[in-house]
């Protein structure tokens, strides 16, 4: 297949892959990318929900379950066959899981290799040629929760952080090899991962609510992220602001959410 200039990050013509991508912010990616131009693989381990988004759009799919390193590699490989090779990695996929250091450690584990390992079972599958063309697009899905944290949820926040801080290293390490990296911050979207951070952190739930957005919404800030090689994508603006706080004074911020987690405790309808 004609290879497509990558100095000027446009989707149409691309080959792009996006796990996760069969429902909610996945979803809305793959559809809005091949809206684009973009040539897609629609990848979930729910094989089926991949196949229907992929129908909708004329896209190819593949159910992997991207902790395994072996289904990743498997959907690399489909993904240039069916594609050519990938241009861009939206590496997307991700759980929700609530709950303070006591949680179990084999659940701490699944969330590690879901929410952090794929990302490096991701990027260690399409590095080499991506480097060898001197050319490729890594597009990590972390969370403001990456940022800054989520309250009721250790798991969730300690690997959405790792998402940040590997995304930040790939960008140091490689930019100047021609890898383009974002990291993809959404704050509260509206989709099946917020029912689940609800249900684990009841408190929370209005809150975030109030706030969300729709998946849509999130791929129409991708878009324009990768149209400006940006690093942090932040579909909810106040995020930065959030963000530049935390970093001018770490110490107030802290306070400052130890006194929403002490109020979501005692009265979320207060929030």
């Amino acid at each position: 297949m004609p290879r497509v200039d990558c100095r000027a990050m446009q989707l149409a013509g691309r080959s792009v892959v996006v796990t996760g991508a069969g429902s909610g912010i996945g979803a809305a990616m793959a559809k809005r990318f091949a809206a684009e131009g973009a040539r897609v693989l629609v990848s979930d381990i729910n094989e089926a929900a991949a196949s229907r988004v992929a129908e909708e759009i004329g896209a190819a799919a593949h159910g992997a379950d991207v902790s395994v390193e072996s289904d990743v590699v498997a959907m690399v490989e489909t993904a240039n066959a069916a594609n050519g090779p990938i241009d861009v990695l939206c590496l997307n996929a991700g759980i929700a899981a609530g709950g303070s250091v006591d949680v179990p450690n084999d659940a701490w584990q699944h969330t590690w290799d879901v929410n952090v390992m794929s990302h490096v079972y991701g990027v260690r599958a399409v590095l080499p040629a991506m480097l060898a063309r001197g050319e490729g697009y890594l597009v990590h899905t972390a969370s403001a929760a990456g940022l800054l944290t989520n309250i009721g949820a250790a798991p969730y926040s300690v690997t959405k952080h790792a998402v940040v801080a590997l995304a930040e290293w790939l960008s140091v390490t490689y930019g100047s090899a021609g890898i383009r990296v974002s990291c993809l911050c959404p704050q509260f979207v509206d989709t099946a991962l917020l029912d689940e951070l609800a249900a684990v952190s009841p408190a929370f739930s209005a809150f975030a609510r109030e706030g969300s957005i729709s998946p849509e919404d999130v791929a129409a800030a991708v878009v324009v992220g990768l149209a400006d090689e940006r690093f942090l994508i932040l579909p909810h603006p106040e995020v930065a602001d959030y963000f530049a706080n935390k970093a001018s004074d770490y110490e107030r911020w802290l306070a400052a959410m130890r006194r929403l987690q002490t109020s979501l405790d005692a009265d979320p309808a207060t929030i």
